[in-house]
């Protein structure tokens, strides 16, 4: 059926990359948005917007009723999901199909099928689709694992059988961690997808996650559009993804790839999916799940390939046929995409939240950024951290991966801490350049990289936060003050005293017993230009009251000017007090007042930006007080219990 208005049923970055197309093609758009993201840019780009609930989820984006109502008052006739949310929800499709919407996707069958790893993976079997020995019985019983476990060896994978992102995945090496891991995989799977159904399957230990894009249409033909190498990944989630795969052989990509349409085709697919294979050291490949959605990394596909893959689900729901045959589809040059996200690589990427005072993306040719941010936003407690997503091509491999990294350089993020130096030195980083990548690159070839400690302020970075502090600073200079100026900076837990002579346009300091000088060049509104040692350099900047916030290596660095406050006292570590460390909820608490806990054991569950979190005592001692309970909203810093 002919459509002419589409709603999005997400936000964020997909839902202004949606639109695009949309727009392209000449149809008009929907936004929908929670309350907390009234401001959103994906609401501002949109020809009309519907508010459909609360900042929670559960109250909005997953809330089938208010987004057709939003349909009803918009007069929209199609309703494209974009990933996450509702997008693999067969509900939710047959919804939009009883209401005579256009659900701009598969069947519901379709999607109730392959979106259970245990059930599609049945099916594939049955398709003749090579997969990886396991476990997908009904019988979720932990005696039923146990006794599977036995049978095929460890090492083990647990995971949800309903859910993607890593989320509910344990890899048990040994027995008898089997049981732990299986209650934290339920707890996990039935929090972020609503059922803690379970499947096992044997580790195949660093192999390459290799996937593949197809496309079917209504009418029966179906295709292949390459291959997309997954193998970089933290928690089992993807850091890195990059198009063709570096290992791959057209004789390979065929095979693959015809395995892929032939599970496809298993269940009558429509519109884009992604199979997704583990691909090993003899070129042997597994399925491992299939995608009934558009995936966060379509676009390294849809540059070495030049097509664009949301027209292609627009026309593919208006009943055209494929824009392409398989024989004319080519693969042309190597695209490479990493998620920005706001978290902090030096606390084990502990999600972060708050405000967004800058926010510049790169502008290079042969680079796109998709992302939602306004210039100055706002990184919420309840979504995903992932600010953008930053994509290069280039006619080879070397070539895309030299300009992402480049492009992650003069990407400007300030405000929260992210992970920009931690993606640009993994790009750089021999072994990925070699293309000698696996799921285990992070763990054996990049643990020890600098951007994975806590971010600290040299004598470089500490000079600039002075000059920036000192707030008329070129009038200073030329008044050529001499007498010494006493400033005393913080970043992270580490306090500097500073000493500062000024004159000539020249600012003098004695930072640990060690003298330095840095001469300004130019200070404007956000990016101060400066030469230090002989040579010039430009480095922007964010204030936000007494904190200052610095585009410097290691990170979005942090210094707050402290010459005021009290003398520092000893924080959180070993001080018996448990503070929630990110904006999040309860799920369990575990210890009850009087409870005699030892240091590192978990005392309370928390969920944040869809990711469970352990919370840990930091010493021995006997519960004093408790101050949460399960559900229970919470802020950042919040005190949780007190050990005595």
């Amino acid at each position: 059926m002919a459509f002419t208005k589409v709603l999005v049923a997400n936000r964020g970055e997909i839902a202004c990359r949606v639109m695009r197309s949309a727009r392209a093609l000449g149809y008009r758009t929907v936004a929908v948005y929670s309350e907390a993201d009234a401001n959103a840019l994906h609401v501002q780009e949109a020809d009309e917007a519907v508010c459909i609930g609360p900042a929670k989820v559960s109250d909005s984006y997953l809330r089938i009723d208010a987004i057709l109502d939003a349909c009803k008052k918009t007069g929209a006739d199609a309703v494209h999901p974009g990933y996450g949310f509702l997008s693999e929800n067969e509900q939710f499709a047959q919804a939009c199909i009883d209401h005579g919407i256009t659900f701009i996707g598969p069947t519901p069958e379709a999607i109730e099928l392959m979106g259970s790893k245990r059930i599609s993976k049945i099916r594939m079997i049955e398709a003749g689709v090579p997969c990886v020995p396991g476990y997908e019985g009904a019988d979720q019983s932990d005696i039923s694992f146990v006794n599977e476990a036995a049978r095929i060896g460890f090492p083990v994978m647990v995971k949800a059988s309903a859910g993607g992102g890593g989320r509910g995945m344990r890899l048990v090496d040994k027995g008898e961690d089997l049981l732990a891991a299986l209650a934290t995989a339920r707890s996990e799977a039935q929090n972020a997808f609503g059922s803690s159904e379970l499947i096992m399957e044997k580790a195949v230990i660093a192999p390459r996650h290799v996937e593949i894009q197809i496309f079917g249409d209504t009418l029966g033909n179906c295709v292949y559009l390459g291959e997309r190498d997954c193998s970089i990944q933290r928690r089992h989630q993807k850091v890195v993804e990059e198009a063709p795969c570096p290992v791959m052989t057209p004789e390979l990509r065929e095979k693959m790839g015809k395995a892929a349409v032939a599970a496809a085709q298993s269940v009558n697919y429509v519109g884009a999916g992604t199979v997704e294979f583990l691909l090993d050291k003899d070129n042997h490949f597994y399925f491992l799940e299939m995608n009934t959605r558009l995936q966060v990394e379509h676009p390294v596909t849809e540059l070495v390939t030049g097509q664009d893959l949301v027209e292609w689900q627009l026309r593919v729901a208006n009943g055209e046929p494929l824009p392409l045959q398989q024989h004319e589809i080519t693969l042309t040059g190597a695209a490479i995409e990493v998620r920005l996200y706001a978290e902090d690589p030096g606390a084990n990427f502990l999600p972060q939240t708050g405000k967004v005072l800058r926010w510049q993306p790169a502008n290079l040719p042969g680079v796109r950024i998709d992302h939602g941010m306004r210039e100055a936003g706002e990184v919420s407690p309840h979504y995903d951290p992932m600010v953008a997503k930053v994509i290069a091509y280039g006619k080879t491999r070397t070539d895309a991966a030299r300009l992402l990294a480049r492009a992650l350089d003069d990407t400007i993020l300030l405000g929260v801490n992210h992970n920009k130096q931690f993606l640009a030195n993994l790009l750089r980083h021999p072994v990925f350049v070699s293309g000698d990548t696996s799921t285990a690159f992070i763990e054996q070839h990049f643990s020890n990289d600098s951007s994975l400690k806590p971010a600290l302020a040299n004598s470089e970075a500490l000079l600039v936060a002075a000059a920036l502090f000192l707030h008329d600073l070129p009038a200073h200079f030329h008044t050529g003050l001499t007498g010494a100026t006493p400033l005393i900076l913080q970043c992270g837990e580490t306090r500097t005293a500073l000493r500062l002579m000024l004159g000539n346009q020249t600012l003098t300091a004695e930072i640990n017993g060690t003298t330095s000088a840095l001469t300004v060049q130019a200070l404007q509104e956000s990016t101060l230009h400066y030469e230090m040692d002989g040579v010039r350099r430009r480095v922007a900047f964010a204030r936000d009251g007494n904190n200052l916030f610095l585009d410097l290596a290691n990170g979005n660095l942090q210094i707050t000017d402290v010459t005021q406050a009290p003398p520092a006292t000893a924080d959180s570590e070993g001080d018996g007090q448990l503070r929630a460390p990110m904006d999040g909820a309860v799920i369990d608490v575990l210890v009850a007042e009087g409870t005699t806990v030892t240091k590192g054991q978990t005392l309370i569950i928390m969920e944040a930006m869809k990711i469970e979190h352990q919370l840990k005592a930091n010493r021995d001692g006997v519960v004093k007080t408790l101050s949460t309970s399960p559900k229970q909203q919470l802020k950042k810093r919040q005190l949780l219990l007190v050990i005595e």
